[in-house]
């Protein structure tokens, strides 16, 4: 993976040519002020992902965390407390 390192004077001067490095190659744009880097853009896309991929790790990790500690019930007490969100979820949209 190339990093793609780009100064601050080219977020003003050439956005649209990041914004469209960004969505093609699907990599981060790092800006820098005074040649340190200072901004990482990502495409809102892959934005999106990455904070669904974090919160999908923690939620696997709080999960190991309640196996670890013996907080664990059956699997169709969980089955219908799945099955109750669900519908409440949808009476509330409705």
């Amino acid at each position: 993976m190339e990093l793609n390192i780009r100064p601050s004077a080219d977020l003003r001067n050439k956005y649209n040519e990041i914004s469209k490095q960004c969505r093609e190659t699907r990599e981060a744009v790092i800006i820098t002020v005074n040649g340190r880097g200072d901004t990482a853009i990502l495409g809102l896309q892959d934005y999106k992902q990455m904070k669904a991929e974090i919160e999908l790790l923690r939620t696997l990790a709080e999960a190991e965390d309640d196996v670890q500690s013996g907080k664990v019930g059956s699997m169709q007490e969980s089955f219908d407390d799945l099955r109750e969100s669900l519908v409440k979820r949808k009476n509330e949209s409705v």
